[in-house]
């Protein structure tokens, strides 16, 4: 089994990754594989809702960034999202990355165990989790909790690590996901049965 720990950051070693290598150190803990993905710094091309996504059953955008994240996805039993927070919300580069897959692969991402972490200063880390978490709740993705919301505080990597709260918070829900990933392993139910999709525009 493996978990995708997606850095949302445009700093690969900064606040998020902290929080994030906590929750891998965790699971990894539990037995169970992690990797870590930097999203970079570059410009992120977003979602122009031509739905081609429809016809070709991927992203029309061929750039490195999607086709890298697909292809991991696709290998993860679980994923877990970290950002740090602007303006009460999700890095934008981050938001447009995944709006693009969420929207053009939802196949790949359907039924797996699924968790969001933020980062920031000081306010702004509930707007911003609720934000993360509504792509899952979208794609029919088991949502793992943890003992409180699932944010840290601080400037810098060392203000983090003080953080005792917040990094207890990072652990349990590394072992919430790795007790979620080792229950869907040894279950012999069926995936629910899905209905074909019914989608109104609130018109008539």
């Amino acid at each position: 089994m493996k978990v995708l720990l997606i850095n949302g950051s445009p700093n690969p070693e900064g606040c998020t990754y902290t929080a994030l290598q906590e929750v891998a150190s965790q699971i990894e803990k539990n037995g169970i594989e992690t990797e870590i993905y930097h999203i970079g710094k570059q410009a992120v091309q977003g979602c122009i809702a031509c739905h081609k996504c429809f016809e070709l059953g991927r992203c029309v955008f061929n750039d490195k960034l999607y086709n890298d994240l697909l292809e991991h996805i696709k290998t993860a039993d679980g994923i877990v999202i970290g950002s740090p927070v602007y303006y009460a919300g999700p890095n934008g580069a981050l938001c447009a990355i995944l709006d693009r897959l969420f929207f053009s692969a939802s196949i790949h991402l359907t039924n797996k165990p699924a968790a969001a972490i933020v980062s920031c200063r000081r306010g702004g880390a509930s707007a911003a989790f609720d934000r993360l978490n509504k792509y899952f709740t979208i794609n029919q993705m088991p949502v793992i909790t943890s003992q409180y919301w699932n944010s840290v505080h601080g400037m810098t990597p060392e203000e983090v690590k003080q953080d005792s709260e917040g990094l207890q918070t990072m652990r349990t829900l590394g072992n919430n996901m790795s007790w979620m990933l080792k229950t869907i392993a040894d279950s012999k139910l069926p995936l629910p049965e899905r209905e074909e999709r019914i989608a109104t525009n609130f018109i008539r």
